[in-house]
């Protein structure tokens, strides 16, 4: 897996595909390699604490000799993200207006996006402050949907924080004419907006840096992780940021005996096959199905020997 050499890592995919598991099972190696390694969590049901058998929370932790972990709690992001705006407005708007400017944004926590909003701030904090402190950041993020909404954002909200850049721009140039002395006015919203705008346009150039950068897809051979994973790779690419590396996880292994695993696995061999036919431009890396769950670090050293650089 070239991928595995990258600084930053993203790790996506279905719900229940073992996306997590993939994750730490990468930071682990990485960590046994002699990398200073921090596994993020961004998935509201955090499953990084139950494979590494230890309470992680929001403050970095070590879990292991030379790998950290960190859980993201969307909703205290949340949050966070609401009480730094009150702060931006605080001397900006009219005292007069405040307790409904406030109500407004209380009310904003709960609107569509507010979350991936919040959380992709937390992200842009971790990947602008924390790099330097690691060898390779690994983010196991929430099913696809939420991340490929996550990984957007860099684009989206750079295009609107722009338009409100030249609003306020256009905003201050009149009022400094009908003030008619020639004099730039002060203005805290276009600073703050400046200030944003500069952390994005950061946080964008990293994220789409292949040097630095990869992003890795976990699917089991069934119809429908395939289909949606195809479709994440083609928006995703939209975005110049590309998929090269997929987890094919849970693939049964050649000795499985009886009946009903012998009609599964020639069943499995279908999508196997619908697999390297729809993916031809990825590197496919293939993970048996174990016979037990992997819930500790044991069984993650196990798991951790399928991903081998290539």
């Amino acid at each position: 897996m070239q991928d595995l050499d990258k600084k930053i890592l993203f790790i996506g995919g279905k719900g229940g595909v073992g996306k997590s598991t993939s994750a730490a099972a990468i930071a682990w190696k990485s960590a046994k390699e002699g990398n200073r390694t921090l596994i993020i969590s961004t998935d509201p049901a955090h499953n990084i604490g139950d494979i590494f058998e230890n309470e992680i929370g929001g403050e970095i932790k070590k879990v292991a000799d030379k790998l950290f972990a960190l859980e993201i709690d969307p909703d205290m992001e949340t949050e966070k993200y609401i009480k730094s705006v009150k702060e931006n407005i605080k001397g900006i708007v009219q005292s007069s207006m405040m307790e409904e400017v406030h109500r407004q944004l209380d009310t904003a926590k709960a609107s569509p996006g507010a979350d991936e909003a919040a959380l992709f701030d937390k992200l842009i904090a971790i990947i602008l402050e924390e790099r330097s402190k690691f060898d390779r950041i690994v983010f196991d993020t929430a099913p696809t949907g939420h991340t490929i909404r996550l990984l957007t954002l860099p684009e989206l909200m750079g295009i609107w924080i722009e338009g409100l850049l030249q609003k306020r721009q256009k905003i201050n140039e009149n009022y400094t004419q009908l003030l008619n002395d020639g004099d730039p006015i002060e203005d805290p919203i276009y600073d703050v907006l400046k200030e944003r705008q500069g952390k994005f346009s950061k946080a964008r150039e990293v994220l789409l840096d292949p040097k630095q950068t990869g992003f890795i897809f976990v699917l089991n051979p069934e119809r429908l992780p395939i289909l949606e994973t195809e479709k994440a790779i083609k928006l995703l690419d939209k975005y110049h940021l590309h998929v090269k590396t997929l987890i094919v996880n849970k693939v049964l292994p050649e000795d499985v005996d009886g009946v009903f695993f012998e009609k599964r696995k020639a069943h499995e061999k279908r999508y196997l096959s619908m697999l390297e036919n729809t993916f031809k431009k990825q590197e496919l890396v293939y993970v048996p199905l174990f016979s037990g769950d992997i819930t500790n670090k044991r069984q993650l050293e196990k798991m951790s020997d399928y991903y081998t650089k290539g």
